[in-house]
């Protein structure tokens, strides 16, 4: 079917972790009941308390329930969303922080129908209520003094954080809450939020990840984006502090900047690109898994000294300190509780897991903004592909990066200088570094510590969002801005290595998915310019036959194309008859037994493909009896599209498997002729 369509990222929601005492003594009676005497609704009871403390104590309790799959249905059944919305505007600033903590927990952990659910119940009018609040507050407190104005601007902008993290969430799952977004003036408001990069890092980021979720495809936020709005982006992104966490803050600004293109001078286009690339790079450039390892290492070192000190000061103060402790012990307990008690964008923990977390998250975005760089929008024979990905917010990756006409709009037609920047910048080469398996010394401290051990799953999520971008250079990049033919036979043993030096690769579907691609990809632009291929192709039937019986649908249509490609490499070569046809029955065995149009039209495409021409083929089909089993599944094939084409498939692929089922009647009287000829 041609060239595989890239697909778009859309930003991951953060999976929330609560942690606050006052959240486990609220939920620690139950934790998945749902009588009436379980403990949502003891909790949701506990919000119409008269005392502030009770209401921020249930608040907490139900931040940290909503992280449990099987409440949900209750929490829904009970009508949480209204009963929390309302305390967003809480006389209380302690229990609006901890009650946006819970929708933001809820928003996170709930999913798409969740968020949608939420918007429904109308919970962004108090949220964007709450926003404007904060943004008046931090306003108003310019004038306090001092010492109250340090303290209430770190109150506002911890429940600002929260309260965006809750709109970044249900924009990134509901359209209804973008449009509520453009309406309401949002956009003002967080860029006000952004503006204080300087001295809150952490809601920059929260920020930043909500404009980069709301500026894609959204052409009337972008008519409301100011210069002086485009100024704050620019001096974020280019701030000079070098911390790790102001390295994510950056790559997502960056991304955000490329989804603004559109409003960008063209005079200026040029510079931008080269800033945002040299960004990417620069996060790129990082190694991820040394970071880990040092990282780690400088969290045991501060744990052992703190652990040292504690106990020299013990032994010097005696019982002095514990009296002192018995004084602290109350309004310690209270800042605890109140400034720990739902989980913040990274993980609230030491500052080397957050730190480390930052790197990992930055390469991750970095990556996926370079992918949406190579998307097209020009409609492809692989629209089908749409629904081919494991990832739920694969629905929202339809559309390209612009509707508009301009120079840089369409990614497969990006300028010679957006090609040259890209390689200039390493890119390519940096991608390709990042697909190797993550550092295995990395990969064993993680293992061995629990609360670094989600790491694993980053870094190889990385590994994968690497291989995913490598497919889109390949496809977009001339070969000579690759490296030319011999990187590319380079790059075909490195990826044969990467899949086979894993003997359980099928059981791994994300990996499976994103180097299948990778392959399809580079084989595809190794066989379109005349460039030997690499891998056996026993090899490659192993992928196939590994690949085939996975449930993701992208993985089967990649290993089908594999195929397709390959073979239609060795339709021209002597000596390839036997090869040919396990070839031609493998793909045949797929096109009339696999369950999904989507895979059976891949597979008839890939036939076609494979037996078009060459001597080696024609008795390939002959013997294979290919001519006879297209016409026995040909009237099956028209069938099926007929009456499940409708209620599975979306308009574009239903005209491309129209396309199909054409060239198959076309393609059956085409095997008759080369029948006659040969047997006659």
């Amino acid at each position: 079917m041609g060239k595989s369509r890239t697909k778009r990222f859309k930003r991951p929601q953060f999976s929330p972790t609560g942690n606050c005492q006052a959240e486990a003594a609220a939920a620690e009676n139950g934790t998945g009941e749902e009588d009436d005497d379980g403990p949502a609704a003891e909790l949701l009871e506990k919000l119409q308390h008269p005392t502030a403390e009770v209401r921020e104590c249930a608040c907490a309790g139900l931040a940290r329930l909503v992280q449990q799959q099987p409440v949900l249905p209750d929490l829904a059944r009970r009508d949480a969303v209204r009963r929390l919305g309302p305390l967003l505007l809480d006389p209380s600033l302690a229990v609006r922080e901890t009650a946006a903590g819970a929708l933001r927990n809820l928003s996170a952990c709930g999913g798409f129908e969740v968020c949608d659910d939420m918007v429904t119940k109308d919970v962004m009018t108090p949220l964007v209520a709450l926003l404007k609040e904060c943004s008046a507050g931090l306003d108003s407190n310019e004038v306090s003094p001092q010492e109250k104005k340090d303290q209430r601007s770190s109150a506002i902008e911890n429940i600002a954080n929260e309260a965006v993290n809750v709109l970044w969430n249900i924009c990134e799952c509901s359209s209804r809450a973008v449009s509520i977004f453009n309406k309401e003036g949002c956009l003002e408001i967080v860029l006000k939020y952004l503006s204080r990069f300087s001295t809150n890092v952490d809601l920059a980021i929260s920020v930043a990840h909500c404009l980069q979720t709301v500026t894609e495809d959204n052409p009337e936020l972008l008519k409301s984006f100011s210069a002086a709005g485009l100024q704050v982006l620019e001096s974020a992104m280019l701030c000079p502090v070098s911390s790790m966490e102001y390295a994510l803050l950056k790559t997502l600004i960056a991304g955000t900047i490329w989804n603004l293109k559109d409003i960008i001078p063209s005079k200026s286009q040029a510079e931008i690109i080269n800033a945002t690339l040299k960004i990417l790079s620069e996060v790129l450039e990082m190694d991820a898994g040394e970071i880990v390892i040092q990282m780690k290492e400088a969290e045991t070192q501060r744990l052992k000294t703190a652990a040292e000190t504690e106990e020299i000061l013990k032994n010097v103060n005696g019982d002095d300190l514990i009296e002192d402790d018995e004084m602290e012990e109350i309004p310690h307990k209270r800042k605890v509780r109140r400034k720990n008690f739902v989980s913040d964008l990274l993980p609230p923990t030491d500052k080397e897991l957050r730190e480390t977390i930052a790197v990992l998250t930055a390469q991750q975005t970095a990556l996926e903004v370079v992918v949406n760089m190579c998307c097209t929008e020009d409609p492809s024979d692989d629209e089908w592909e749409e629904l081919s990905s494991s990832d739920e917010s694969d629905v929202f990756m339809e559309n390209s990066l612009s509707e508009c006409g301009g120079q840089l709009l369409s990614p497969l037609c990006l300028s010679h200088e957006t090609h040259t920047a890209l390689t200039n910048c390493l890119i390519p080469k940096k991608v390709f570094e990042k697909t190797a398996f993550p550092n295995s010394v990395a990969v064993d401290i993680c293992s061995r510590n629990p609360t670094w051990k989600p790491l694993i799953r980053k870094m190889n999520t990385i590994q994968c969002r690497a291989l995913m971008c490598l497919q889109s250079l390949v496809s977009l990049l001339d070969v000579d801005h690759l490296g030319g033919p011999p990187a590319l036979q380079t790059l075909a043993q490195h990826l044969s290595q990467l899949l086979f030096s894993q003997p359980d690769f099928a059981k791994h579907a994300d990996f499976l998915e994103a180097i299948s691609g990778a392959l399809r990809a580079l084989l595809q632009t190794m066989a379109s310019k005349n460039i030997p291929q690499c891998m056996t192709p026993d090899q490659l039937m192993t992928l196939c036959k590994a690949g085939i019986h996975s449930s993701n649908v992208g993985v089967r249509v990649n290993v089908v194309s594999i195929l397709g490609i390959t073979g239609s490499v060795l339709a021209r070569e002597a000596g390839t008859l036997e090869t040919l046809k396990t070839i031609g029955c493998f793909l045949l065995e797929v096109a009339t037994k696999d369950p999904s149009l989507v895979v059976a039209g891949e597979a008839l495409d890939a036939l076609f493909d494979v037996f078009a021409d060459g001597e080696e083929a024609e008795k390939a089909s002959i013997q294979i009896k290919l001519l006879s089993t297209l016409k026995e599944f040909q009237p099956v094939f028209k069938t099926k599209i007929r009456k499940e084409g409708r209620g599975k498939y979306s308009p574009d692929q239903l005209c491309v498997l129209d396309n199909v089922k054409m060239n198959l009647r076309r393609f059956v009287a085409y095997q008759e002729t080369v029948e006659k000829r040969l047997t006659s």
